[in-house]
C-alpha cells in the first residue's frame, strides 16, 4: 500500500534558482574578492546565515538543473515569484542591480550622491 502524500508549511516569500552548471563552469567570479560563486555571493550579501534559515526563512536561494542557455562568463538564475524572466548575470556583477532584479527586498536602498 502506497504511503500518503504529506505536506509542510515553509515561510518562503521567494526562491531563488541558480545553475549548478554555469556556477561549475566558473569556479567563482563573484562577491567583493571575486572569489565565491553567485549563489554563496548572493547569500552572503543577503545575510542569510544571521536569523531564520531553512523552510522557517523568508527566503532560499538553491542550485537548480541546467536551463539550457549556458552563457559564457555568466550565470543563470530565477526568482520562481517570476518564472517568466530568466537572468543571465555576468561574472562580476554588482550584488545590488542581482538582487534588484531578482526582485528581492532586504531593506536596502540605493544611496544617491548628491551633486556638489
Amino acid at each position: 500500500m502506497a504511503k500518503p502524500i504529506k505536506s509542510t508549511d515553509t515561510q518562503w516569500r521567494d526562491v531563488v534558482l541558480v545553475c549548478r552548471k554555469c556556477s561549475k563552469k566558473l569556479d567563482g567570479g563573484f562577491g567583493p574578492d571575486g572569489d565565491l560563486t553567485l549563489k554563496k555571493a548572493l547569500r552572503k550579501y543577503l545575510h542569510l546565515k544571521k536569523g531564520k534559515k531553512g523552510r522557517k526563512g523568508e527566503l532560499t536561494i538553491t542550485g537548480a538543473d541546467c536551463f539550457d542557455i549556458c552563457p559564457k562568463d555568466a550565470v543563470v538564475a530565477v526568482n520562481t515569484a517570476q518564472p517568466k524572466k530568466l537572468l543571465i548575470i555576468p561574472v562580476g556583477a554588482d550584488l545590488f542591480e542581482v538582487k534588484t532584479r531578482l526582485g528581492l527586498d532586504d531593506g536596502r536602498r540605493l544611496k544617491l550622491v548628491q551633486p556638489e
